[in-house]
């Protein structure tokens, strides 16, 4: 891939380089000392992959993200040096529209190598999602069960934190149905993610246990990186299989499991996100004939995964962001 770095500390960029050294289908564009160097380079040499730093003079990570999304759209990593120590900014940026996070690597003795397994894996893992992903077979249905409450199913990547949060702070308290939610995101960062979340919104909000059986007024958020699915007793639990999809927890493995295993009514919604994952999930909820929505392009951080549901025909409404939640509320009375 063609990698372009932005980060002001030289021993940063160093320590990134190294680790790109590794791998040799990998070499690095330019170097961005700052946000406004790299929208600049992103419009008149575009990269493949942007490693954004977070803390930076003039205008930070977030913004500069922002910018980019809005001007030459690519795949954005945060790498800064502390993910932890800059969560909330991390959120914001995911919210903008980057992908993923992960610590800055360190000059080590003996090179960068102990500390370079991190970054490779998540470029790894991005790389594969800029591929076209396998699609998952339609499985067959469960039987109609009484007691369920009405499903929402929601999938979301790059921009999906301020998207979800944009729907979920629309919906009240005593919202009627039971919401998961599938976005592409480190297990790492699920639980503050979800508290995040929660402060966004009237709902409940925390991560999905195995077991969990899903209430109304709550949403629930995948929280490992193996896959969250339905189960046939309306339980939720987390599985390995399968193997090769390029995003753990996948949002395509979960829209299918609740076709396979969830005996009430349901809504499938997929936001913003790069690639397409949970495009053949959402058709297959809409073959089943749940109702489903995709986001719109004009409200989309990337407009990825909702695109490639409307080129299937899998969202029977594609709305702007601001009125998913007053669909949702209208479909859950009905």
């Amino acid at each position: 891939m063609k990698i372009g770095i932005v980060n002001d500390l030289p021993l940063a960029v160093e320590a990134m380089r190294r680790v790109l050294a590794l791998r040799p289908e990998h070499r690095v564009l330019w170097v961005a000392t700052g946000g406004a160097q790299a929208v600049e380079l992103c419009v008149t040499q575009p990269p493949d992959l942007v490693l954004m730093d977070l803390v930076m003079p003039h205008f930070d990570g977030v913004e500069a993200t922002r910018r980019i999304m809005a001007r030459a759209p690519c795949a954005i990593l945060v790498v800064t040096s502390s993910v932890g120590a800059n969560a909330w900014r991390v959120y914001e940026a995911m919210g903008a529209g980057a992908l993923d996070a992960v610590d800055t690597p360190t000059l080590v003795d003996g090179g960068s190598e102990r500390t370079a397994q991190p970054l490779l894996t998540k470029i790894d893992q991005i790389g594969r999602l800029l591929t076209n992903p396998p699609a998952h077979g339609q499985r067959a249905s469960a039987a109609p069960q009484r007691g369920l409450p009405p499903l929402v199913a929601i999938g979301a990547s790059a921009g999906g934190p301020a998207a979800l949060a944009a729907v979920l702070g629309k919906l009240p308290a005593d919202f009627g149905a039971a919401i998961v939610i599938v976005q592409h995101v480190d297990q790492a960062f699920a639980h503050g993610m979800a508290q995040w979340l929660a402060g966004q919104t009237r709902l409940s909000v925390r991560t999905a246990a195995e077991g969990d059986r899903p209430r109304p007024g709550e949403a629930l958020l995948a929280a490992t990186n193996d896959h969250l699915v339905m189960t046939r007793s309306g339980t939720l639990d987390y599985v390995r299989e399968p193997v090769e999809t390029p995003y753990r927890p996948s949002v395509d493995v979960f829209f299918h499991s609740v076709v396979e295993y969830w005996g009430g009514s349901a809504v499938g919604v997929l936001l913003t996100g790069m690639g397409r994952d949970g495009a053949i999930g959402l058709k297959a909820m809409r073959v089943k004939g749940y109702p489903t929505i995709a986001q719109d392009e004009a409200s989309s951080a990337v407009y990825g995964m909702p695109k490639a549901a409307a080129a299937l025909q899998a969202a029977r409404l594609i709305l702007p962001l601001e009125s998913i939640a007053d669909e949702l509320m209208a479909v859950i009375k009905r």
